[in-house]
């Protein structure tokens, strides 16, 4: 069976993200390990790393994943900009290895028009930059498929599989499916039909086995819009059937799936998509 959460707030603490996650039954939750709109954070101490590893071992909540920060462009033509992203993803994956995430979600970039090629290019090289620098660290990153908004890559199986084979170190790598970008980049899977036929694209491009999460979003934006835009589960233009998919389909039944739906203080929200998850399985 799929573990199923959301993405927490580590307003307070690392640690508080456990305790927002445990309080509304979540099995997986996602993070940030700073801002995410800052391209550098205070430092863990350890009495916060102590309480983050005790809370997850009493809560059973697992695994706890982190998605990158926004800033973080590994396609970037501005050599400065490129310099800070890759010191960036250095600086989580480290984060990452000192509270025990095992891998972090990161969108792989946007060419700012240099063109496709260049840039997968460039996010290829810039990853055995970050790969070298952080050689002794376990954790992976997980390419996360993207709705092709702008000129961000990874809206197409293909950008990911070149990527993958480009890298030195692809056992470093894995891949997050979103379930809003793909709708948004093309990827039909509102139907058992089409579900069936994305996902043997997918496997004979990537291979399933590359699947280290999901995002559970629905889209507010048509098929094939190419803008990104979350809606809560069965209330957006994908419907609950993609998603009964997905939950029934044995390849994921071990995986992690969060939402990163829209939500507010009380969390309500996500309480609501968690049940209509769950009412799937």
């Amino acid at each position: 069976m799929p573990r199923l959460g959301a993405h927490m707030s580590i307003a307070g603490g690392v640690d508080r993200a456990i305790d927002r996650g445990a309080s509304i039954g979540c099995d997986t939750i996602q993070i940030f390990l700073k801002s995410n709109m800052q391209w550098r954070g205070r430092r863990l101490n350890v009495a916060e790393v102590q309480r983050f590893k005790l809370r997850q071992h009493k809560t059973k909540i697992r695994p706890v994943f982190a998605h990158s920060s926004y800033l973080v462009n590994l396609a970037a033509t501005n050599a400065v900009f490129l310099k800070m992203s890759i010191a960036a993803m250095i600086d989580e994956i480290q984060r990452a290895e000192l509270i025990g995430v095992p891998f972090i979600v990161m969108h792989p970039g946007a060419h700012m028009g240099a063109s496709e090629s260049r840039g997968l290019r460039r996010i290829a090289r810039s990853l055995d930059e970050i790969f070298h620098a952080t050689k002794r660290s376990r954790v992976k990153i997980a390419l996360e498929t993207t709705a092709g908004q702008g000129t961000n890559l990874g809206y197409r199986f293909e950008h990911l599989a070149e990527i993958l084979a480009r890298v030195t170190n692809p056992e470093r790598l894995a891949v997050c499916i979103d379930t809003c970008h793909l709708h948004a980049a093309g990827y039909d899977i509102r139907t058992p039909r089409a579900y069936r036929k994305t996902m043997k694209e997918f496997d004979r491009i990537i291979g399933c086995k590359r699947v280290a999460a999901f995002h559970l979003n629905d889209s507010k934006t048509p098929f094939g819009s190419r803008v990104d835009r979350h809606a809560h589960i069965g209330k957006g233009q994908i419907g609950l059937s993609a998603f009964r998919c997905i939950l029934r389909d044995p390849r994921w039944r071990k995986l992690p799936m969060v939402l990163e739906t829209p939500k507010s203080d009380d969390l309500h929200e996500d309480v609501e998509n968690l049940k209509v998850l769950r009412s799937r399985l």
